[in-house]
């Protein structure tokens, strides 16, 4: 049949530039995520976006999972001598970007130069967990309040997350745990938390607050952001 013999070298003329284009386009993205490092192995939040997920903030969710641990589930967190290179803000500007969230925000607060979860703090932790939904990271930024000397601050900070997580790991009993929390240790070197966030969700809410107080914390929250 002469027509179908015409027919069957022009649909493979027509399919053999569609599967160069297709595959060009695999390539292209393949490269767009190896582009930013770790990015291919970051999970992707199971639900739609929140409007809280800025451009920045994904940057930085990208950055943390990617420097601070959370993608080869060792926990170690990023220490505060790192912070303001991996944030790349001021630390103004990275505090803004927890302004939406603040409805789902735990601030944990500790006790001068301590590091332990008292009966408050537990419950608040086990409160901002169980709100996951779909999200995927769960994040923990700890600070310390700028008395005593950097180094005790930095420990101060580094002990405040690692009790938020080691907390969790106790309670939950979840192998997968580590890959999910990313901890960001701001000592009290980078991004204070102004007065205002006294009025947030406070693990001591309802006791007097000053800025020393609320930056010897850790805020927690999920954040549901596809990266």
């Amino acid at each position: 049949m002469p027509v179908l013999r015409n027919l069957i070298p022009m649909a493979f003329g027509l399919a053999l530039p569609a599967f160069f284009v297709s595959g060009w386009l695999g390539d292209a993205g393949a490269s767009l995520r190896a582009a930013e490092p770790g990015a291919k192995d970051v999970a992707v939040a199971a639900m739609a976006e929140e409007g809280y997920c800025t451009a920045n903030l994904k940057q930085i969710v990208r950055r943390v999972a990617g420097a601070c641990g959370l993608l080869d589930a060792q926990g170690r967190g990023c220490q505060p001598a790192d912070a303001a290179k991996i944030v790349a803000l001021s630390g103004d500007d990275f505090n803004a970007l927890f302004l939406p969230l603040k409805d789902r925000v735990h601030i944990i607060q500790f006790d001068k130069k301590s590091i332990e979860l008292d009966e408050g703090a537990r419950a608040a932790i086990e409160t901002a967990w169980s709100a996951r939904g779909g999200a995927s990271f769960f994040f923990v930024v700890s600070r310390a309040s700028p008395e005593g000397s950097v180094e005790s601050n930095q420990e101060l900070s580094n002990g405040r997350a690692q009790s938020v997580l080691a907390h969790l790991e106790a309670t939950y009993q979840d192998p997968d745990i580590k890959k999910r929390v990313g901890l960001l240790q701001l000592g009290e070197e980078f991004a204070q938390l102004p007065l205002e966030f006294c009025e947030w969700n406070r693990s001591r809410e309802g006791e007097t607050c000053d800025e020393k107080q609320i930056n010897r914390s850790a805020i927690i929250a999920w954040i549901d952001c596809a990266i």
